[in-house]
């Protein structure tokens, strides 16, 4: 049985993990509508790519360990409210079957000021990257074959351990 879907966003849900396929545009609009006193919007869609070192991608399959993937994701936004001043943060990531151009991941920030919701953002996606509780199976033209974070993404992540609130 497919999990509910994230949209329509509830203004106390700020994080979904569902086998449902992610409406970035949808998602954005509700996002934009709850943010619309915020000065700075700042956005990342996430997409599976139709190609990798392996060869022309077939499919993506995620999996997830819930309550424990979302209890992840939960502290992470917490860190990022924390060290940012957000007015509100979304992340809604994917799990299950999906095939090259379906969206995995939508987080969206929101503050006063651009800087914070840049850095939020790009501060949450490294931990989605690299921290979180996803297993990814990739199927390409040569097979399939579970997949790791790149080197690039975990240097990316190691960043935040260096900085201070902005």
């Amino acid at each position: 049985m497919k999990s509910p879907s994230c949209l329509p966003l509830e203004a106390a849900k700020v994080i979904c993990v569902s086998e449902s396929p992610i409406d970035a545009g949808a998602a954005l609009s509700q996002f934009q509508k709850a943010a619309a006193t915020s000065g700075g919007i700042v956005s990342f869609t996430g997409n599976v790519r139709g190609t990798s070192a392996q060869g022309s991608v077939t499919t993506l399959h995620l999996q997830s360990y819930s309550p424990l993937t979302e209890q992840g994701i939960e502290r992470a936004a917490q860190t990022a409210r924390d060290r940012w001043p957000l007015d509100h943060i979304t992340i809604l990531h994917r799990t299950g079957d999906m095939r090259p151009g379906d969206t995995i991941v939508f987080v969206a920030a929101a503050s006063a000021h651009r800087r914070a919701a840049f850095e939020a953002a790009d501060f949450l996606m490294d931990y989605l990257k690299t921290e979180a509780v996803f297993w990814k199976k990739e199927t390409t033209s040569e097979g399939a074959a579970w997949i790791e974070p790149r080197a690039e993404d975990y240097q990316d992540n190691a960043r935040w351990a260096n900085t201070e609130t902005t």
